[in-house]
């Protein structure tokens, strides 16, 4: 069996934002298999606890990354990498989780899990680009920092 290595890539400091604030970007690679799934689960909850969210929020955020990577492990090819990026900013958390799949099949919106991805991390989407990568993208705010509903 060939062996394969779990990679982190701390891509940095991207750059100011309006106001002055940094966007920092952190990606981790590892095999499409349930069993690093914790690794992915610890680095949500210490990276959204250095945005200063509250214990509730890190705990939704971290069930709403399984969520999101166990609903694209499901379709993931055999020997894909999971690919999740982690962009920082003051106030918010973006979490894009993408794996290679065999038909390029968006997750449906209309299922129970879409509803609760999306009550755990707030705003959610979803793309797939030529090679058929799926990526499930969540937008977590800190509390007290949501956008109102109209």
């Amino acid at each position: 069996m060939a062996e394969r290595e779990a990679t982190t890539t701390r891509v940095g400091t991207e750059g100011a934002l309006p106001g002055g604030a940094v966007r920092d970007v952190v990606v981790l690679r590892l095999p499409a298999a349930g069993a690093y799934l914790s690794v992915l689960r610890t680095a949500t909850a210490s990276l959204a606890s250095r945005l200063d969210f509250t214990i509730d929020d890190i705990e939704d955020l971290r069930i709403a990354v399984d969520e999101a990577c166990a609903m694209l492990l499901t379709q993931a090819m055999a020997g894909a990498d999971l690919e999740c990026r982690f962009e920082l900013t003051r106030d918010a958390i973006d979490v894009a989780v993408s794996v290679l799949t065999l038909d390029g099949q968006e997750p449906s919106r209309d299922t129970f899990a879409w509803t609760v991805l999306t009550a755990l991390a707030g705003e959610v989407d979803s793309s797939v680009d030529a090679d058929n990568r799926v990526t499930l993208v969540l937008h977590k705010r800190k509390a007290g920092d949501e956008v109102p509903a109209l």
